[in-house]
C-alpha cells in the first residue's frame, strides 16, 4: 500500500516558494493551527540556513528522542542511532460485529516511512510537528506525488502474514536493513497528542519500543514508536465492521548495534 505525504524540506539552503497544495484545503481550525506552527518554524531554520557555508551535516548522535511521562526502555548498550523516520499509514482492527460490547482487536498496521534524519538531528522542533502535520492529508496512491517538495521514502512498515512487526528499510537510494521486531515497551501517548484527523478521534496509539527477533539485517536492534497521531479504535465494537482501519502517523526511531 503506497500513499503521499505532503511534507516540506528544508535540509538546504535555499528560499522557499509558496507552498501549494492543490486539491487540499483546510477544513477545521486545527489543520491551519499545524501547518502555521510546521511552516514558521521551517522558515526560521531556512533562514537560519541561508548563513550556513554548507548544507547541515546529519549527524545523528546529537538527536534526542522525545519522552513522556511514562518512559519507555532505554536503547540498549551498545546500540546507535541510526536512521529517524516519519510513518504516516493505516492501523488495522477487527470486531466482533454480534458483540457491541467488545472490544476492538488490533491486527497490524501499514504505513510508508519518510526520511527525516536530518530534521532529527538539526531541527527537532519543525521534527515534532511533522507526525501531527502528516495526519492532516488524506492518503494518496502515490508517495512521490508530493509537491512542492517532500522527504525520500525510507522503507515500509507492515506486518508479516505471521503477525510480526516489520520494516524495510531498504530503497534505490539506500540499504539500512530490515527488522522483524516484537514489542519491549510500551507507554500510553501523551493526553495532548493529536487524536486524529481535524483532531477528532479516538486518540493517538501508544509509544513503543520494539527489538528485533531472528531475521534482522544491517545490525538493526530496535524501533521505537514515538509522538503519535491517531490510530486508536473507538472503545468498543458497537456500529463498527468486522474489519476496519484508522489512519495514524508517527515519528519511528531505528538503533544499530
Amino acid at each position: 500500500m503506497r500513499y503521499s505525504l505532503w511534507i516540506a524540506s528544508a535540509l538546504a539552503p535555499f528560499a522557499l516558494a509558496a507552498p501549494k497544495y492543490d486539491g487540499w484545503v483546510p477544513s477545521q481550525p486545527q489543520d491551519s493551527k499545524f501547518i502555521n506552527t510546521y511552516f514558521n518554524q521551517l522558515a526560521q531554520k531556512v533562514g537560519e540556513g541561508r548563513r550556513w557555508p554548507s548544507a547541515p551535516i546529519c549527524d545523528l548522535s546529537s538527536a534526542v528522542m522525545p519522552v513522556t511521562t511514562e518512559p519507555l526502555p532505554a536503547p540498549d548498550a551498545g546500540t546507535t542511532l541510526k536512521h529517524v523516520a516519519i510513518g504516516r499509514g493505516i492501523q488495522n482492527y477487527t470486531c466482533d460485529t454480534t458483540n457491541a460490547t467488545a472490544v476492538p482487536k488490533a491486527i497490524g498496521a501499514v504505513a510508508t516511512l519518510y526520511n527525516a534524519s536530518c530534521i532529527a538531528a538539526t531541527m527537532p522542533m519543525v521534527l515534532n510537528t511533522l507526525p501531527g502535520f502528516a495526519l492532516q492529508f488524506n492518503l494518496g496512491p502515490n508517495p512521490a506525488a508530493a509537491n512542492p517538495a517532500n522527504l525520500d521514502v525510507s522503507g515500509l512498515h507492515y506486518f508479516t502474514d505471521l503477525g510480526v512487526p516489520f520494516f524495510n528499510l531498504d530503497t534505490t537510494k539506500q540499504q539500512i536493513g530490515t527488522i522483524p521486531c516484537s514489542k519491549a515497551g510500551s507507554a500510553p501517548a501523551p493526553a495532548t497528542a493529536i487524536k486524529g484527523q481535524h483532531n477528532k478521534g479516538d486518540g493517538a496509539v501508544a509509544w513503543l519500543k520494539l527489538t528485533a527477533v531472528d531475521g534482522a539485517t544491517g545490525d538493526l536492534e530496535s524501533v521505537y514508536r514515538l509522538n503519535t497521531a491517531g490510530g486508536n479504535p473507538p472503545a468498543t465494537c458497537q456500529g463498527m465492521p468486522a474489519t476496519f482501519e484508522v489512519e495514524y502517523a508517527a515519528e519511528y526511531w531505528f538503533f544499530r548495534k
